[in-house]
């Protein structure tokens, strides 16, 4: 399972940093725009707040050139504090609108982000869906939005604020410390030039952090997922180590980055610093020789504080944004893929289909095993209302029919006629909504049953959802629960059984009222009891549909209008059940038998 979680992240590569890479992640910039008032308002409290700290650092310095005698703005002590008070104040609401601008950027923008990343999922075609795993998706709306919003929050600002704070510090002390500002200066190409270096390998390390952290999220969808088949077979501790590998993986890959960082951050102290106490020394002893006030000397040590801390902390801040630009090439990607069906914003007619549908000599692979043929010149036809049932081996193809009919995926040759037209000329949305499916396995949702039925129909009222309950067989268990049609079914309908899931399926579709039944082995895993039941209930939602019936349980098809034998995606045989079941030498015909067969002697031993 390791090695399958490797393959996924292998197209994955880490971004350099480059022009097309700078401009590529400006887009994001886009969900900004609608907000730019507040954008402006945060840049302008955060460029004025940051002039205001450079003029607050001017104090200390002119406090001991009045404690000298030698006050170079001709004020008294009092007025420097009252100055001090000012500036404080002013520089406390310019922080409080500082963060609260950025944060509506920030929280509303990425809302809009997460809300469209969202929207283009479900709506990507189920080939891309295949390629990749929940987890690995999850961890992009998740994990890669999350470092996004951080840089537009936070380390942006940050990021500015360091730069006016570094480029002001070395404006003033070019221009009241002329003397001491050039040997000061000479330290910056060094450390720009191995911030570069350094921040390379860490962007590098932190993106491959960030695939390792994806690859554990998908350890824990999948383990949640399929929680009943880790127990069943007690797996707990084998699916415990295979997250706690690779977390290890992610915090051994955190440590080289932070091993990294350790390393630039000693290269700050050693080289930048070290120049600036060499600075400093320098201007102690233009003090001690009277060419300097002691506030001056205040002053420059305060500055190249500041400008020392500027450049260390750009160099965190650069490695982040750069980290993020990745996180954002990653969800540009998805956000660039063609959605199978159009924006929201495109109004779809609704359109009527009568249920007339022919395949002609249709082929087909799926993408992920192009060198499997699974369809083979598959040719079959239902009139308008019929009940036509595909019969056949595992792996004979009759879900693959009906995936294609529903357009989950192109076929490679042929065509598929819905009422005498292409099927994909049809408007995507328009066409699903005249079809639905009762699959073998009904995974509900996590809500309520009426908010389950209502699926079928988002503007059904109250009493459609009972009428639809009623004939699906599933009113009396319903109103067996105190809560009723408000009872919470548990995540993908853990709470109800399987024949009451298969019933409310069955309810939801009779609420689509649709043109096309498809029932996907809808009574296959249920009991006698249950299956009377939904067969029922089956009878009534296929009265006067085109009805596909995928069927393993042959007697459940005896009454359909036409059967489909396939073997190896070819049809072998075709006709009513007692046409086939009269060739003794069919494949229908064994399989019948076979049945039936089996069927008498699980009633012969009831009755003794």
């Amino acid at each position: 399972m390791a090695k399958r979680n490797k393959s996924n992240h292998a197209d994955e590569k880490t971004p350099r940093l480059s022009k097309e890479l700078f401009k590529r992640s400006l887009a994001v910039f886009r969900y900004v725009l609608p907000y730019k008032g507040s954008f402006l308002a945060g840049m302008l409290s955060l460029s004025f707040g940051s002039l205001l700290f450079l003029g607050i650092m001017k104090i200390p310095g002119e406090v001991f050139n009045i404690i000298s005698g030698d006050s170079t703005y001709g004020l008294s002590l009092n007025q420097v504090f009252l100055v001090l008070l000012l500036f404080l104040g002013t520089q406390g609401v310019l922080s409080y609108f500082r963060i609260r601008f950025f944060a509506i950027v920030s929280e509303k923008s990425m809302a809009a982000l997460r809300e469209d990343l969202y929207a283009k999922l479900v709506t990507l075609s189920i080939p891309f869906l295949e390629k990749r795993r929940v987890g690995e998706l999850t961890s992009r709306i998740t994990n890669d939005v999350t470092q996004v919003q951080s840089v537009v929050s936070t380390t942006l600002a940050e990021f500015l604020r360091q730069i006016i704070v570094l480029v002001g510090g070395i404006v003033i002390i070019i221009v009241t410390m002329p003397r001491l500002a050039l040997v000061m200066l000479l330290t910056f190409p060094i450390v720009v030039v191995l911030a570069m270096f350094f921040g390379k390998h860490i962007r590098k390390l932190m993106r491959e952090r960030q695939d390792k952290l994806a690859e554990t999220n998908v350890v824990v969808e999948e383990t949640m997922q399929n929680i009943q088949t880790v127990k069943a077979y007690t797996n707990e501790w084998f699916e415990t180590n295979r997250y706690a590998k690779n977390l290890k993986d992610a915090v051994h890959i955190a440590l080289k980055a932070a091993h990294m960082r350790g390393l630039f951050a000693a290269f700050i102290i050693f080289v930048m610093f070290g120049a600036l106490f060499f600075i400093m020394y320098r201007a102690a002893l233009m003090v001690q020789n009277g060419d300097m006030l002691k506030g001056d000397l205040v002053d420059f040590v305060v500055f190249t504080g500041i400008i020392g801390g500027a450049i260390a902390s750009l160099g965190s801040f650069y490695t982040e944004i750069v980290s993020a630009m990745g996180a954002t090439e990653r969800i540009l990607d998805i956000l660039a893929e063609d959605g199978e069906i159009p924006p929201r914003e495109n109004k779809n007619m609704p359109i009527t289909i009568e249920g007339k549908i022919v395949f002609e000599d249709v082929w087909f692979s799926y993408p992920s095993r192009k060198d499997v043929k699974v369809l083979n010149g598959i040719s079959l036809h239902l009139n308008p209302g019929e009940k036509v049932a595909l019969v056949g081996a595992s792996g004979a193809g009759k879900s693959t029919i009906v995936q294609l009919l529903m357009q989950f995926y192109q076929i490679d040759k042929g065509r598929i006629l819905v009422d005498d037209k292409d099927a994909d000329s049809y408007d995507l949305i328009g066409y699903r909504q005249n079809m639905a499916i009762v699959p073998q396995e009904v995974l509900l949702f996590g809500g309520t049953i009426a908010e389950n039925i209502r699926y079928g129909r988002s503007d059904a009222s109250d009493a459609e959802i009972e009428e639809a309950a009623q004939k699906a067989n599933a009113l009396e268990f319903i109103n067996s629960f105190p809560d009723a049609f408000d009872t919470l079914v548990g995540e993908r309908g853990v709470k109800l059984s399987g024949g009451q899931r298969q019933r409310i399926a069955i309810a939801r579709a009779i609420l689509n009222d649709p043109s096309v039944l498809i029932l996907d082995e809808a009574t296959s895993s249920l009991d006698a009891a249950s299956e009377e039941l939904v067969q029922e209930a089956l009878n009534t939602l296929m009265e006067g549909r085109t009805s596909i019936i995928i069927a393993h349980r042959l007697a459940t098809i005896r009454d359909v209008d036409r059967i489909y034998v396939l073997d190896n995606g070819v049809v072998v045989e075709e006709g009513t059940h007692d046409e086939l079941y009269a060739k003794t030498d069919g494949t229908y015909h064994k399989l019948a038998k076979l049945q039936f067969a089996a069927l008498e002697n699980e009633s012969n031993a009831e009755v003794d």
